[in-house]
């Protein structure tokens, strides 16, 4: 897994585009809660408001069909917390495998690199022992002594 890298002047690397994607993300989500929640608190305090017992019977049953209609509107606005509350446990799990993922891949990266220096050395370490033993080998061969030859 090799990575082109980027001089000065290079356009925004992946890591500068997630960043500004979650900043987007993360206010997108606070919006989204707040209106949630202001929207919660709006129906309860209606809710509350008509609560009120009246003796006209046709004013308490509009009454009651406000108070139906800002019900559903609330289970609606904490239904919509709730999938929020899923989606900031999903984006905390993925970005923490995001940032371990990141973690892996600089492992990989300075675990490539010393393996290239551990090739680099072992030719070298080749090529001198190959130099070495031509050496060894012709003063051998040009040496008086050496044993003589099996008949």
């Amino acid at each position: 897994m090799s990575k082109a890298a980027g001089g000065a002047g290079s356009a925004p690397g992946p890591t500068a585009a997630a960043a500004a994607a979650a900043v987007q993300k993360q206010k997108s989500l606070l919006q989204k809660a707040d209106a949630d929640v202001s929207s919660l608190i709006d129906n309860f305090s209606s809710l509350i408001n008509i609560a009120r017992v009246n003796d006209p019977p046709v004013r308490n049953s509009q009454e009651a069909f406000q108070m139906e209609m800002r019900a559903a509107r609330m289970v609606h606005s904490a239904d919509s917390l709730l999938k929020l509350v899923s989606e900031l446990k999903r984006t905390a799990i993925f970005s923490g495998l995001a940032s371990l993922n990141e973690n892996v891949d600089r492992r990989i990266e300075v675990l490539g690199q010393q393996a290239e220096g551990t090739e680099r050395m072992l030719e070298r370490i080749g090529q001198e022992a190959a130099a070495s033993l031509k050496e060894l080998e012709a003063h051998y061969y040009s040496s008086v002594v050496r044993s003589p030859p099996y008949d």
